[in-house]
């Protein structure tokens, strides 16, 4: 069995997760409500750049998508898997970056 102070942690960045993940939560009936999904996939976007606004507030959203290319992929696909910007949105905003260099 391993020691207790390994168990420990091998926790914590679970914790951490799920932590960073409970902030995030939304009251249900908000119109600006996301995803589990992209809540965990966004979590340290979030806090790394948007975290001076509520997360169910509608400034959060305006937030990410300023970062825009700031965004992890992680985040990026959890946002185009969940409908809340097109993959098409994403290589275009990739290629005038690129443009722009």
């Amino acid at each position: 069995m391993a020691p207790q102070s390994a168990r420990r942690s091998s926790f914590r960045p679970l914790i951490v997760s799920l932590t960073a993940a409970a902030a995030l939560l939304p009251v249900a009936s908000n119109a600006y409500a996301i995803s589990l999904g992209v809540q965990i996939a966004c979590a340290s976007d979030y806090y790394a750049h948007c975290s001076a606004y509520s997360p169910t507030s509608p400034q959060v959203r305006t937030c990410m998508r300023a970062v825009g290319a700031g965004l992890s992929k992680r985040c990026v696909d959890a946002l185009v898997a969940a409908g809340e910007v097109s993959a098409a949105e994403v290589a275009r905003r990739r290629g005038s970056e690129t443009a722009a260099r």
